[in-house]
């Protein structure tokens, strides 16, 4: 059974349609990468699903369970919100760290407002996070301390202190500077060889290419072709998939 099954999500800003009927499912431990110019529409499914947006039609399933139908679930509670969202991790292009709270702090932050666990049994397993993106150095500094490659992961390990069933990435290394990138993607390579399953929105596309069992294609809010990096890379179907590949990998 699939972990995450999306079907015919819609989302409309005004009379603009930025996402027109997507559907994919994905697999506990794969990694699928979403990939598409600006303004595809990658972005928005990824806030759709993350429960940022609400979808205008289709319908979301977890583990089996569906989570959100537009047909029913007209109007959602905040509560209901936030325990949906629990599925996801999302990591932001921009990181989001509160400025005010240590590293430390930032990664324990969400367990304890949710009283997941003791506060004892939090601080060891947010202490493992940090040390799993490498930053064990850094638990008493503040974001403004740090590189941008830093405070990338430690959002990172704050969207997996939660356990999400799947984690989400929106763009992770747009914000960095090229030098830094690097040690962004492999922790995320990391995190793909244990079996983390993950939904990455990227420009990357060696990246992509390498870490990813499954591609997805975005083009003007639809899903213009899916499969295995090496039939995606290798050899696209789609006129508009080549004209991208050809632009973006400057073939």
């Amino acid at each position: 059974m699939a972990i995450l099954e999306v079907n015919n999500i819609c989302k409309n800003f005004g009379k603009t349609e930025v996402l027109r009927g997507i559907s994919f499912s994905l697999e506990k431990g794969q990694v699928m990468s979403i990939i598409g110019s600006s303004g595809s529409g990658k972005t928005t499914l990824l806030r759709c699903i993350n429960f940022l947006e609400r979808a205008d039609g289709g319908s979301i399933t977890v583990n089996g369970e569906k989570i959100f139908d537009a047909a029913v679930d007209t109007k959602l509670s905040e509560r209901e919100i936030r325990m949906r969202r629990l599925h996801f991790g999302l990591v932001f292009q921009q990181f989001n760290l509160f400025p005010q709270y240590t590293v430390l702090q930032n990664v324990m932050l969400a367990p304890k407002l949710l009283h997941a666990d003791s506060d004892e049994n939090i601080k060891i397993e947010a202490l493992e996070l940090i040390d799993s993106v490498g930053l064990s150095d850094k638990l008493d500094n503040y974001p403004c301390e740090m590189s941008g490659g830093q405070q990338q992961r430690v959002a990172i390990a704050r969207a997996l202190a939660l356990k999400p069933d799947i984690l989400c990435f929106d763009e992770p290394t747009s914000a960095l500077d090229p030098e830094i990138t690097g040690e962004v993607l492999r922790v995320i390579k990391q995190l793909a060889s244990r079996d983390t399953t993950m939904i990455i929105v990227t420009h990357e596309m060696g990246f992509a290419r390498e870490v990813s069992d499954t591609v997805v294609f975005m083009d003007n809010g639809i899903i213009e072709e899916q499969g295995a990096p090496e039939d995606i890379f290798g050899n696209p179907q789609s006129e508009r998939l080549r004209a991208f590949l050809n632009s973006t990998l400057r073939i």
